[in-house]
């Protein structure tokens, strides 16, 4: 007999006064959240839910059975943990409001923008420059496509489609994220200015990622897949998405910590897309607030994916913007740290008008008639 338990935020406020000081800023952002859902599950069923307020979590947590004590502790704790920056390699990226990291595929045939900056790194620089000056955090930068049907690339070939693409990010001063599942491009990215790995397997594609990742000392995001990692869009049936996810990501976490990688350096990633149906993609979108029990920072990467498509009379690739910023904007109001899009100055844009509503939130309602 198993038995789990899951703190799940399900109630928010604009700002704690609005409910008398019983919220937390969840996650150490500009979340306020106020109503939590405490989840008990037993081999894969849920047996029973209760629902508390910041003020009375302390009796339903003393309710619960002693198997699942500890781990509602640690779930409330990491819901209220502010994280401390991410250092990639001189760049400092605080987790303190949502930011963006911007993608640049140089790759033949990913699903947007394949062959549009492989062979061309002048125009490959130019849209990195302007990500940055549109406000984008980091870059990341891939050289293999995660589309559906697309073929695996050599690891060579891989790091002669990156290692120029990272090194004129690295020199025009950005913070420069390598999207990889090998260890060879891994190495060959961070030597060459790269701060962070942001690897779709986990870390368990390549036998020898995770030691290196851990020799290195580098931050690293680690996304969800079904399966082994190998297989970038297998879905072989989940028994609850949400839940399933959340374990997966919480047994790679520990995974990584074993093997000498340093906690404060771990983004986790649901991997929207990735081995999951439309109804999946949504559950676990609705259901993000729930990642930050994990006690990780969190990567959002939704921008033009299928299913914005399916939900919008199968709208091609390049007419998903909208839909794009409803994703991005899902992901802020979840308390999401860091949001992977292709639309760096439209979604820098979006989230500063809903960090300025925020901030307006917080003013003091006392002096305003009923």
């Amino acid at each position: 007999m198993t038995e789990r338990i899951y703190i799940r935020p399900i109630g928010f406020a604009p700002g704690p006064q609005e409910e008398e000081g019983d919220a937390i800023r969840l996650a150490g952002g500009m979340v306020f959240a106020s109503r939590f859902a405490v989840i008990l599950r037993r081999d894969g069923e849920t047996i029973a839910r209760w629902q508390a307020s910041p003020g009375t979590m302390a009796r339903v947590l003393g309710e619960l059975p002693d198997s699942v004590g500890a781990a509602a502790e640690a779930q409330w704790a990491n819901l209220t943990l502010a994280h401390p920056p991410l250092q990639l390699g001189a760049r400092t990226v605080r987790l303190d409001q949502p930011q963006v990291m911007g993608i640049l595929n140089v790759t033949p045939d990913s699903f947007s923008d394949g062959g549009e900056f492989l062979e061309r790194p002048e125009v490959g620089r130019a849209h990195a420059a302007a990500m940055v000056e549109a406000g984008a955090a980091i870059l990341d930068i891939g050289g293999e496509s995660t589309r559906p049907g697309a073929d695996a690339v050599w690891e060579e070939e891989e790091i002669r489609r990156t290692l120029p693409a990272v090194e004129y990010c690295a020199a025009m001063g950005a913070a420069v994220s390598i999207d990889t599942r090998r260890a060879g491009t891994m190495e060959a990215a961070l030597r060459a200015g790269a701060g962070l790995v942001n690897d779709v397997s986990a870390l368990r594609y390549d036998p020898r990622s995770l030691e290196l990742v851990a020799a290195t000392g580098c931050p690293v995001a680690l996304m969800h897949l079904p399966g082994d990692g190998s297989g970038l869009h297998d879905n072989d049936g989940y028994e609850s998405v949400v839940f399933d996810v959340f374990d997966a990501l919480a047994a790679h976490r520990d995974r990584a910590v074993a093997a000498g990688v340093e906690r404060a350096n771990i983004v986790l990633d649901p991997g929207i897309g990735f081995g999951k149906s439309l109804s999946d993609n949504l559950a676990l979108i609705n259901a993000l607030p729930l990642f930050h029990a994990l006690g990780q920072p969190l990567l959002l990467g939704a921008s033009r994916k299928r299913f914005i498509g399916a939900l919008s009379n199968e709208a091609p690739v390049e007419q998903r913007l909208g839909g794009s910023i409803a994703m991005a904007i899902a992901g802020m109001n979840a308390g999401v740290q860091l949001l992977r899009v292709h639309d760096v100055a439209e979604t820098v844009q979006a989230r500063n008008v809903w960090r300025g509503l925020r901030d307006a939130a917080l003013t003091d309602f006392a002096g305003m008639a009923d």
